[in-house]
């Protein structure tokens, strides 16, 4: 499958001639960091990791701490971000969602709604082998009721797969008998079919419920539900029609409104970056009177906007 990042293998990679680039930019003083920002954004994740490696080896010092030594802020946070394998991101973000002052639901929710069940596999793994810790009795202690309940079936990466035929106007009844057709949410229903179902049957069901009851999925999540738990519905159900489309409005609520939620805005730009930030600026287009780049542009500044444009690969005015 090709990749829809706009961060792309550099082709004529040298990981001893970058480190030495990196190396004399953060040398002596000042620190250049238009070069530290344009080289890295030029390289694949797995290249910054080469480039780590050699770092070592030529200078006997990790570049991630020198990075850190040098910038500062959300920039910093940013390029620490783009040095850090996609997997351990995630482990490292959940962890930190869970053990950090209070749980940080919108991590846990962004994560475990959008990533496939291979790679929610992977972070348990990678998880346990970093920490020594099971991630779903973490996310368990941290957690409750109906919210806590689709997050452990999410953990289980047990989605069936394709479209069940003889299920989706069952799937639809059970939706709509658990919401708009009673007073009072049964919530079970809406936990086991939207964690279980794929995406595929999952469209099908929306459209069924639709005829059935008048309303879109979400408007009734909307209005049945509340808190961190209509949060994890919500993100499940636009996963399942689109995860670009899903981290489109992700990143336009990031930065709509007063202050801008940069963790969401950094988490978002570095992890899709080499995965579907092209179709992501498209769903950007489609649903918002703006383009993802004009909207970076006016919200944020320096290095920090310089970075996220060069992620970010293009405009689509």
């Amino acid at each position: 499958m090709a990749s829809r990042g706009t961060v792309k293998a550099s082709g004529n990679f040298n990981a001893s001639a970058d480190a030495e680039v990196l190396h004399k930019a953060m040398k002596g003083l000042g620190t250049d960091e238009d070069t530290i920002l344009q080289l890295l954004t030029a390289r694949s994740n797995a290249q910054r990791q080469q480039i780590k490696a050699t770092y070592k080896t030529l200078f006997g010092k990790d570049l991630v701490s020198d990075l850190k030594g040098e910038l500062g802020g959300k920039f910093e946070t940013l390029i620490v971000a783009l040095m850090t394998p996609p997997i351990t991101y995630d482990v490292t973000s959940l962890r930190n969602a869970i053990k950090g002052a209070g749980t940080d639901e919108k991590v846990l929710v962004e994560i475990l709604a959008s990533r496939t069940p291979q790679q929610v596999k992977d972070i348990i793994a990678a998880y346990r082998q970093e920490y020594d810790d099971d991630l779903e009795e973490d996310v368990s202690g941290d957690t409750s009721g109906h919210f806590k309940r689709l997050l452990v079936i999410l953990l289980q990466a047990n989605r069936q797969r394709g479209i069940q035929e003889g299920d989706i106007e069952n799937d639809a009844q059970a939706l709509f008998k658990a919401g708009e057709h009673k007073f009072g949410t049964d919530e079970q229903s809406f936990v086991t079919i939207l964690g279980n179902r794929s995406a595929e049957h999952l469209r099908k069901v929306f459209d069924a419920y639709m005829k059935l009851s008048g309303y879109e999925m979400e408007e009734s999540i909307q209005r049945e539900t509340s808190g961190s738990l209509r949060d994890l519905l919500l993100a499940v159900v636009k996963c399942a029609r689109s995860v670009p489309g899903y981290f489109a409005e992700t990143l336009y609520y990031s930065m709509k409104g007063a202050g801008t939620d940069d963790n969401t805005l950094i988490r978002v730009m570095a992890s899709r970056s080499e995965v579907d930030m092209l179709d992501i600026r498209a769903e950007f287009r489609k649903k918002f009177a703006c383009s993802l780049y004009s909207m970076i542009k006016g919200d944020t500044g320096g290095d920090f906007r310089k970075t996220l444009l060069l992620l970010c690969g293009g405009d689509d005015a």
